[in-house]
């Protein structure tokens, strides 16, 4: 699930993902996630599985669900 959000110059974009359990959960999908170009600010939160991702356009959802799998997780989709 995306919910996206323009402000003067940037998207924020919110993103749910699965199995993001401590902080170092947090690390490795943010840390994955800021490698995409145009990224400014990733923030994720395992508590509640989401990650907000600041950047100056929008970004392509199959790009975010590569870099979240790269970090051994998965982005959730709507059904």
């Amino acid at each position: 699930m995306t919910a996206q959000t323009e402000t003067q110059g940037s998207i924020t974009a919110v993103y749910q993902v699965s199995g993001m359990s401590c902080g170092h959960c947090e690390g490795s999908v943010s840390g994955e996630i800021s490698g995409i170009a145009g990224v400014s600010s990733v923030q994720a939160v395992a508590a509640t599985g989401e990650v907000t991702v600041v950047s100056v356009a929008p970004l392509d959802e199959e790009t975010v669900r590569a870099a979240v799998d790269e970090a051994g997780f998965e982005l959730v989709t709507k059904a």
